[in-house]
């Protein structure tokens, strides 16, 4: 056998010594690790603000709905025009303050001191006209302790008057229009000292600028037993502020009633304690059930109304 002959080739495989380049997975996936945990984070912290809204909500809606019902229940078991007549029976009322005043505590209800004083001015003269400046958490509980009254509300926002009047048949609400802010009280008050802004008049046809005269008529020939004085809006220099409502319930209590009691809430602050004081005077204030945050007036009207002043006694007929 011939053997092989010729040019030979000679591979030689060098080895590396040099260590392979880190793989950057591990820091990209620490990145992607950090950035779930923060989105899971905000996530939570949503869901959680969303569950307490949620609660919040769903608790004012249970306390009207409680109100609502508890009155319907008194209504169909109390007895037909008798219970009309006589108002709620006593467990009742005294059942719906309780709950009110339970939950006077959260935030947007009236404190329970306010409550309990307003209840106790309507256990005495309910079934009433009560006349109410002001929707609010509290507006079932109003309607309900005065039950086989009459009870009538006002309030500056005409889509909230709708929403509650859909959500609640039969109740009389009217939007009022109001043409002042917080920040005029000075100039208001100097204006209300005028003669046009009478202590007794129709407000109906009144030019005193405080006069609320775009009621319905109806409303201005009703001699109201209780007003109650908790809107509109006065917290901002913006806003309406409390001026007119207290003004115009000065008015309808000297014009048309005999004795009205008048009630203001969020007494403590300025326009309403100036106002107060100026319209209802500090002689009428009832210190059994004024609260540090609620003036309760008692004003006398007819022939025991001062015509010349809201303040004072009536003067003197000249023989």
């Amino acid at each position: 056998m011939k053997s092989m002959a010729g040019p030979r080739l000679l591979v030689v495989h060098t080895s590396s010594n040099k260590a392979a380049p880190a793989s950057p997975m591990p820091f990209l996936g620490w990145s992607r690790f950090l950035w779930l945990v923060v989105f899971l984070a905000l996530l939570t912290c949503v869901s959680l603000l969303t569950v307490f809204s949620t609660a919040r909500a769903s608790a004012a809606a249970a306390y009207q709905a409680t109100l609502f019902t508890v009155t319907a229940a008194a209504a169909s078991g109390g007895g037909g025009a008798a219970a009309a007549e006589a108002g709620l029976p006593r467990y009742v009322f005294d059942a719906l303050v309780q709950y009110a005043a339970a939950a006077g505590n959260s935030s947007g209800c009236m404190p329970e001191p306010d409550v309990r004083a307003i209840a106790s001015v309507l256990r005495r003269r309910a079934p009433c006209n009560l006349l109410v400046f002001g929707l609010g958490a509290e507006t079932p509980l109003w309607r309900a302790l005065n039950h086989g009254g009459r009870t009538v509300f006002l309030d500056e926002n005409p889509y909230y008057v709708a929403h509650l009047e859909g959500k609640h048949p039969g109740l009389e609400a009217y939007d009022v229009a109001y043409a002042t802010a917080v920040r005029e009280l000075p100039d208001l008050l100097d204006a209300a000292r005028a003669a046009e802004c009478r202590p007794v008049q129709n407000l109906l046809f009144s030019e005193c600028r405080l006069a609320i005269n775009d009621l319905p008529n109806q409303l201005y020939d009703v001699a109201w037993d209780v007003i109650l004085v908790d809107g509109p809006r006065g917290f901002a220099e913006g806003s309406p502020g409390r001026m007119s409502a207290i003004y115009s319930a000065a008015v309808m209590a000297r014009t048309k009633g005999a004795e009205t009691e008048v009630l203001v809430h969020d007494y403590e602050r300025e326009v309403e304690r100036a106002c107060g004081r100026e319209f209802l005077c500090e002689e009428n204030l009832v210190t059994g059930t004024t609260t540090p945050s609620l003036g309760h007036f008692l004003v006398r009207g007819g022939a025991a109304a001062n015509r010349e002043a809201f303040c004072g006694p009536p003067a003197k007929k000249s023989n």
